[in-house]
Parts: structure tokens; C-alpha cells; sequence
């Protein structure tokens, strides 16, 4: 697949290298606190598909880890952490190695701000699926999905098995990489596969909002919330390749309503000509555009062709001085270790990193608001002085 790659130690190989960073202390890492009227509760599912093999490994069935985050009632339990320990070692490793640090200086087990199962707030409420890019964790969406539950929506972000350095399940067990290098044929694999974990995590969603238990280990989960799944308003998001996803799960999948494309090329291959289904079709729903630095629908064939067959809302917003990683939690983390600007900059760009953050979720936010709640948005019509670092593409 074509286009921007996705993890930290990739972004910055090669050149980048060259300006290594300075020997530096271990820092603290902290997010942006959600700033909605709800706390926001957190839990994990883990979820076995039976009737499907792993791709990447066909001796074993396709398991999937997923987070929930939703409302929830205040609790005096601690805060989860970013990353669970095998997940927060391994990405912590590869990226000190790229960036020239002790592996001990990025500590990724810090504190978010959400409560594990705490209980949920009465109310059914909008869901919002989310997809992270090739290569990424769950985790690194976890600024926006906070924000996106304390304004009221139930959030659960998908682990794509064997394309992240780790995935860590209840049991201990660690699913590491096991997608093999990337060729045409191998997006197609990895792309058909992405669709199916969103289709299959729906379906368990519906079990647990009939009241069943869909935990492969049947473990307690939180008070009320099954019953604050409201899955007639479906949402998904994804950053780069997850924002692929996130059409071409649209395209077979008429339970998600509106999406959203972080910063994702809808091609295998630019030059070719190979192209997704929903650049070459379309949708007929609501679909939002974020791009940063060069790429945008004026240098992605794969974007024109999507906006050429698109029967649906849409629109294109570009973040200018931001870049591919500023749609992740990248976007507030990297500035922390106050490293040489070489280095940072083709990561997430020059942007101020909490106007950046604060722009892409009011912006998320208003437009998960319109199309799923049915409230009409003035952010959405055009730019606005709270976030000078946007621009309306469209």
C-alpha cells in the first residue's frame, strides 16, 4: 500500500537519523484531559471469531482485542493505563531504537483519564468505531476516543491482530507482527481482513446489547452497558489505514452511518492505478476528510476518485503545518521529550500540538454530532477563528 507510512520508528527512519536526538531523562507522559460533561469508563472485550481463521495465522481463529470507552458514573478506582505492559515494552523498544533513546525514557504505562469499568451512565448512546493505522496499536487513538466519550458517545477501538508490534491478551498471551511484507497482494489480504474485524465487532456489540456476554473469557463487565449501546447510530474513524478501512467497511456494512478518514490514502498503488473499491465507488453517506502537511485530495488520485463518486455529504479539512502522526497520540507524546526539531517535524509537523488536538476533536466531535445525533453544525460550514491551524479544503 502506497502513502504515508504509520509508526513512529518508521516515520523517522533513514535521513531523520542522522539529527539524533540528545541523551535526555526520562519524562513524564500525560494526554489532554477530555473536556465533555461525562467521566469516562474503559474496558477491554476480548473477542474470538470461530468461523473465521486468522489470516496471518489459518492454524488459529481470528481473535481480536478491543476497548471500550463510554460515559460512566464516578468511581474511586485508578485511571487504566495508555498501553498494557507487553504492548507498552515492545513499542517503547522500537521506537527508542529509531529515535537513538533508552527504551526507558518512554514510558507508554502512564495514566489516561479513563476508570476501568466503571459503571456506565443510564442512556442509550451513539457507537463510534475506531481503526488505527498499519502498524499501530489501539492505543494511539486514545486522546480523541476520551474526548468522544465525554461528550457522550460509546467508543471502541479495534486491534487489527498480527499487524501491530504486540497485542496483549487477558490471558498474558502476546499476538506479535505476523503480516508479511507489504505487496499489493497483501494490502488486498490486509484490507478484505480490516473489514471483517469491523463487521464481526458489530455483530458482538449487537449480542451485548441483547443482554448476552460476548468476553471469550465471560468476564464481569461494567454495570449498563450493553444498555447504553444505541446501534441504530453507528459512526467509524480511523487514521490512515484504518481511515481506508472505515470506507471500505462502509461499502459492505450498511450499519455504519457516517465515517471518518484521518490522513489515509485509499490506494494499493497510486501509480498503477489500483485503488480501493470506495475510491472507484463511493458511498452515499456522510464521510469526513482530514489531511495534513502535502497530502490532501491534490496530491492523492485515490482522494480525487472518492470525491468523484461520492452521492453523500462530505467535506475536506487540512491541517497545513501538522503531519501524517499528528492524527495520533503522537500529536501530544512527542513534543514531551523536547527532542531536535529535524526530528519531530516529519512526525507532527510544526503545529502547536494542543491546538492541533483541540481542533481535531471539536471538529470529530461536530461531525458525529450532525450526522448521528441530527444536530446541525456551524463549525462544519466553513473556518473558523478558535482553530486558525484548519483549513476547509471543500
Amino acid at each position: 500500500m502506497t502513502g504515508k507510512r504509520l509508526l513512529l520508528p518508521v516515520l523517522i527512519a533513514g535521513a531523520t537519523l542522522a539529527a539524533a536526538a540528545p541523551a535526555t531523562a526520562a519524562v513524564t507522559f500525560e494526554l489532554p484531559a477530555p473536556t465533555g460533561p461525562h467521566r469516562v469508563g474503559v474496558t477491554d472485550l476480548h473477542l474470538v471469531d470461530h468461523t473465521r481463521p486468522d489470516p496471518w495465522r489459518p492454524d488459529t481463529a481470528r481473535e481480536l482485542m478491543v476497548t471500550i470507552r463510554y460515559p460512566a458514573t464516578p468511581s474511586p478506582a485508578g485511571e487504566a493505563p495508555f498501553m498494557p505492559p507487553a504492548v507498552a515494552e515492545a513499542v517503547a523498544a522500537s521506537d527508542a531504537r529509531a529515535l537513538r533513546l533508552d527504551p526507558a525514557d518512554l514510558d507508554y504505562g502512564f495514566p489516561t483519564h479513563s476508570v476501568p469499568d466503571a459503571p456506565a451512565v443510564p442512556g442509550r448512546r451513539p457507537v463510534v468505531l475506531y481503526s488505527p493505522g498499519r502498524g499501530n496499536p489501539r492505543a494511539l487513538g486514545t486522546s480523541l476516543l476520551e474526548q468522544l466519550a465525554s461528550k457522550g458517545y460509546v467508543v471502541v477501538a479495534i486491534d487489527h491482530t498480527h499487524e501491530p508490534l504486540a497485542v496483549q491478551f487477558p490471558d498474558g498471551r502476546v499476538a506479535p507482527r505476523s503480516i508479511p511484507p507489504i505487496t499489493i497482494d497483501v494490502s488486498k489480504q490486509m484490507m478484505a481482513t480490516r473489514a471483517q474485524d469491523t463487521g464481526f465487532v458489530l455483530d458482538q456489540l449487537d449480542v451485548l446489547a441483547a443482554g448476552g456476554n460476548p468476553d471469550a473469557g465471560r468476564r464481569d463487565l461494567p454495570r449498563n452497558l450493553g444498555r447504553s449501546l444505541d446501534l441504530s447510530r453507528v459512526g467509524m474513524v480511523g487514521h490512515s489505514a484504518g481511515g481506508f478501512t472505515t470506507g471500505e467497511a462502509m461499502l459492505t456494512d450498511r450499519r455504519i452511518d457516517a465515517g471518518a478518514n484521518l490522513d489515509g490514502s485509499m490506494a494499493y498503488n497510486q501509480s498503477t492505478g489500483d485503488f480501493g473499491r470506495v475510491a472507484d465507488e463511493g458511498l452515499d453517506r456522510p464521510f469526513l476528510l482530514m489531511s495534513a502537511g502535502d497530502h490532501s485530495a491534490a496530491s492523492d488520485l485515490s482522494w480525487q476518485r472518492f470525491l468523484a463518486h461520492h452521492r453523500g455529504w462530505v467535506r475536506q479539512l487540512h491541517l497545513p503545518d501538522g503531519e501524517h502522526s499528528s492524527f495520533t497520540d503522537h500529536q501530544s507524546l512527542v513534543p514531551h521529550l523536547r527532542l531536535d526539531p529535524t526530528v519531530t517535524a516529519p512526525i507532527v509537523g510544526t503545529v502547536d500540538p494542543d491546538r492541533s488536538t483541540a481542533a481535531q476533536r471539536a471538529y470529530l466531535t461536530a461531525f458525529f454530532d450532525q450526522h448521528l445525533r441530527h444536530r446541525p453544525q456551524r463549525l462544519l460550514e466553513g473556518p473558523s477563528d478558535r482553530h486558525p491551524d484548519v483549513r476547509f479544503l471543500g
